[in-house]
């Protein structure tokens, strides 16, 4: 058992580091090849000299930064039982790797129109090898930060499939009391069918309205349909990450536009979509995600998507503004907005 949880700690914390030291390293050899092929011949001291440069960045934030804190949390859990509501891991990531990364793919192509004077010479489009590998090595820590607390092996239920479990043990439970009190009161009249009524959330009006109720979720016992609704929560790790930075990765994108690298919106494009990543620093349940996952990522992106729009053109999805807008008036109107008196009426069902 404990070799088992040896090898899992190892295989995880090497793919962390690697994803904290690739994109790093990938990002600044390509800057540095661009630097260097501006020159004519091309410079290879200048190119080894912006290499080495990346190297020793990386060792030294690796030595002084990233290991002794993953050392600490390690030998010292108790100092990691009092770190509430954020993730120390991709904080470095972040701060460390994302914004060097950010930053020095910017300055490839402003490296390039300084020294030649005009963006023609810039490529049609740029690669996206840097920008999917420094998302994908996010979502990687991502991942590994939320799947740590589960094993490997065996089945573990989803939330889903503990509270069907638990609604029909409650179910089981309440028929049996009323079989044994008929039993024991068999003369005993039976109350009428009542409406069940939900209490108005903030007690606003004190009207009441009916408990509205949507289509059932079937279950299954046996057979193929039970095993096809199986549900583990590792499972729903993997399929809720991807989902979850789809918004980042699509805004990111943009920059790799002509007309956008090729002028100033870059800046803003990367600037923003840097912004949008540090609301992932936060623990998945903490209950101000939400809030700042508004204010970090879907506010800024209605502006910058709509200024795209209005000035280059539809080169952003119109689905990414409209899913923005959405998300953000929901969320408004939903947890603010009916607090007041004329938002706070409850409707009632005929």
């Amino acid at each position: 058992m404990a070799s088992r949880k040896l090898i899992k700690l190892l295989v995880f914390e090497l793919l962390e580091f690697t994803a904290f030291c690739v994109p790093t390293l990938v990002i600044m050899e390509q800057f540095a090849v661009a630097y260097s092929t501006t020159r004519h011949p091309p410079d290879k001291t200048r190119y080894w000299l912006i290499v080495s440069c990346s190297i020793a960045y990386v060792a030294s934030v690796s030595l002084l930064i990233w290991v002794p804190v993953k050392v600490l949390l390690y030998k010292k859990r108790h100092l990691y039982q009092k770190i509430k509501g954020w993730r120390p891991v991709l904080m470095m990531c972040i701060v460390l790797t994302t914004l060097p990364s950010f930053s020095f793919s910017i300055a490839v192509t402003e490296v390039q129109k300084n020294i030649n004077g005009s963006t023609d010479v810039l490529p049609d489009m740029l690669p996206d090898l840097p920008v999917s590998l420094v998302l994908t090595c996010l979502i990687v820590v991502d991942i590994i930060e939320k799947l740590r607390i589960y094993p490997l092996r065996g089945r573990q239920k989803s939330n889903e499939d503990r509270h069907i479990h638990t609604t029909n043990l409650q179910q089981i439970r309440t028929v049996t009391c009323e079989v044994k009190q008929n039993e024991e009161n068999p003369t005993r009249p039976q109350p009428a069918n009542r409406t069940h009524l939900s209490r108005p959330l903030g007690g606003a009006t004190g009207n009441s309205s009916p408990e509205l109720e949507g289509p059932q979720d079937p279950t299954f016992e046996w057979g193929i349909l039970r095993t096809l609704s199986q549900q583990d929560v590792r499972a729903e790790i993997f399929l809720g990450s991807f989902p979850l930075w789809a918004d980042t990765i699509e805004m990111v994108r943009v920059a790799g536009h002509p007309r956008v690298y090729k002028s100033g919106w870059v800046y803003v494009v990367y600037i923003f979509s840097y912004i949008s990543l540090l609301r992932m620093i936060f623990t998945p349940r903490n209950p101000l995600l939400n809030s700042f996952a508004i204010l970090l990522q879907d506010l800024p992106f209605i502006f910058v998507r709509l200024s795209l729009i209005i000035g280059l053109g539809t080169i952003t999805p119109v689905l990414g503004l409209f899913k923005n807008v959405l998300v953000t008036l929901s969320y408004v109107y939903f947890n603010f907005l009916t607090r007041f008196r004329m938002f706070s009426t409850f409707e009632r069902s005929f």
